[in-house]
């Protein structure tokens, strides 16, 4: 089957379960900027959310894009490193017109993989797999009150402040990783004829922004407040 038997069809199965992510990204930034406004329609939008079916199934979903993506991204970086085979040593140095982010997919892959899973203890394991296993793992009623666990966990002093810089480099890590992967999607999937070059770059570019800024506010927002709070 090409899909998977074919560099393309890897590609192509990369580029749209990275897509799906976005979109999941992109959603997820956005409840989160709610808490800024309004801590009872952040409250209210995880216990909506929380372990009913949908969330659920929205979850595995998700696991699932999540190590489709990953895999083929190792599988593909292996392939092409034995498809170049010595040659990659031959020249050293950044080559011209490759960006910085496209020869460090994988890095910045793994990086945002390993905060991925900070994210999930800080809030997965604590609050929806918390309602999941009766309070197994955290109190439930951290899955109906999401606001005050939040922002005690970034106003902390010294330990929030700890884990807001841990935010912020996941952050950047990530939006250089969209940076690329937004528009080596859109090129994977036909927009690469000279008109849209330039232009799914500009696309990708304001993508990675829209997905990140929204994360970057809350973080910067209860950083500020943390150091508020020491001083």
């Amino acid at each position: 089957m090409w899909l998977k038997d074919s560099s393309i069809g890897r590609k192509f199965i990369m580029s749209i379960s990275g897509l799906a992510l976005v979109l999941f990204l992109l959603f997820h930034g956005c409840m989160n900027l709610v808490l800024v406004f309004s801590e009872e329609w952040y409250d209210f939008i995880c216990g909506a959310l929380g372990a009913n079916w949908y969330a659920l199934i929205g979850t595995l979903g998700l696991a699932f894009l999540v190590l489709v993506h990953f895999c083929y991204a190792i599988y593909l970086t292996i392939q092409n490193r034995a498809a170049r085979g010595n040659d990659r040593y031959a020249v050293s140095g950044k080559k011209e017109g490759v960006e910085w982010e496209s020869e460090n997919m994988l890095v910045l892959g793994i990086t945002v993989i390993g905060f991925l899973l900070l994210h999930l203890y800080n809030f997965w394991f604590k609050m929806q797999l918390a309602e999941i296993t009766h309070g197994a793992t955290a109190p439930v009623e951290l899955a109906t009150k999401g606001a005050q666990y939040v922002i005690a966990l970034f106003t902390t002093p010294v330990s929030g402040q700890i884990y807001c810089a841990l935010y912020l480099i996941w952050l950047c890590a990530l939006w250089l990783h969209l940076n690329h992967g937004v528009w080596s999607a859109l090129h994977t999937l036909g927009w690469n004829n000279l008109v849209w070059m330039k232009r799914i770059k500009v696309i990708g570019t304001i993508v990675a922004t829209l997905v990140v800024l929204p994360f970057m506010v809350v973080v910067c927002y209860y950083l500020g407040v943390g150091i508020g709070m020491i001083c």
